[in-house]
């Protein structure tokens, strides 16, 4: 079933008239991507590389994984440092902070629990962080699966990073170049079901307003909906971003947005309780949610490489609006206030 997409919100693009290599559809293709992540920061992506059956799959071995016992799921357990974003972590454990766009004190944005559960994973090879996997004989295959499907949308990210360079006019390679090492994070999500009427009211959240740390990120989500993603031209408004069926979610992180010199747009985006299909809303008391699962990848580019103002993006008239940093600084700290 494909959701009904308003106006002036979230464009759908398809990636497949790409693929044929003609360099006037190419360019077409990249002139989209960069609108959509110039103006909105969010776009649907058609096509994109990872097969249904596989995203499908994919779904499968995580509803298994959050299924074991807490005892089990704890045997993969996520170290104690926030930058070491690997293995299991269980209800509560992490608190999604906006210390970019807030002014409110991480003490008081952390007073309203995350509901939900995840595990992380990233590159087998990753030789400065290696996965924390479950012993094998609890779930027989998830680790083969999973590290077979992070390659898969590792080829994605590639082929995403040259059509978001030939959309700034820049050399197809250009962020290619920067992410060589394959340092990101596959990240299996899981909301439990929780009293609808505490999300609507802000008493609980499944993950607060915040923007996403690196490059973009690539997100799968299921049917549930809660996905939202604030108004461009409204502060404070936020529209859902419902599933459609055979499209990624990709937005921008702000990575990407200092790097661009905010030439492309990090925008803050939540995931709470889902659209009502009554008008009337006390009919949520007493109501649970259904379960949500999903699985977003986040690009980031190589830990020791400088990121500075892309080429195009400053000049006399348009000074650099940040100091150059590494990959492994910026997102070292912000995950770090995370956990």
């Amino acid at each position: 079933m494909v959701a009904t997409i308003e106006p002036l919100s979230i464009p759908i693009i398809d990636l497949e008239p790409a693929r044929s290599g003609d360099p006037k559809i190419v360019d077409k293709t990249a002139k989209e991507i960069y609108h959509a992540f110039k103006y909105i920061g969010f776009a649907y992506i058609k096509n994109h590389g990872v097969p249904q059956e596989l995203v499908d799959e994919a779904f499968q071995w995580s509803q298994k994984f959050f299924a074991l016992p807490q005892s089990d799921k704890e045997k993969a357990p996520h170290p104690p440092q926030g930058w070491y974003h690997r293995g299991y972590s269980g209800v509560g454990r992490e608190k999604v902070v906006q210390m970019i766009f807030d002014d409110a004190s991480i003490a008081e944005k952390r007073k309203t629990p995350d509901i939900k559960e995840s595990f992380e994973l990233g590159s087998e090879t990753d030789p400065r962080m290696a996965n924390i996997w479950i012993p094998e004989e609890v779930l027989p295959g998830f680790r083969a699966f999973f590290t077979g499907f992070f390659e898969t949308c590792y080829q994605v990210e590639q082929q995403l990073l040259r059509l978001i360079a030939l959309g700034m006019d820049l050399d197809e390679d250009f962020f290619i170049n920067y992410h060589q090492d394959r340092t990101n994070q596959c990240r299996l999500l899981h909301y439990p079901a929780v009293e609808e009427e505490l999300l609507r009211q802000g008493k609980a959240e499944r993950i607060a307003a915040h923007s996403d740390f690196a490059t973009m990120t690539i997100l799968f989500q299921d049917e549930v909906g809660g996905l939202e993603v604030e108004d461009i031209h409204e502060k404070g408004k936020f529209n859902p971003a419902p599933y459609i069926e055979g499209a990624a979610v990709v937005n921008i992180g702000d990575l990407l947005m200092r790097w661009s010199n905010d030439e492309l747009r990090s925008t803050l985006h939540r995931v709470r309780a889902p659209p009502l299909a009554e008008s009337r809303d006390d009919l949520t008391t007493g109501r649970m949610t259904r379960p949500r699962y999903s699985i977003p990848y986040f690009v980031s580019p190589d830990r020791d490489k400088v990121i500075d103002c892309v080429p195009g993006c400053w000049g006399p008239d348009r000074p650099r609006k940040y100091e150059p940093t590494t990959g492994g600084e910026y997102i070292a700290m912000r995950m770090n206030a995370t956990y």
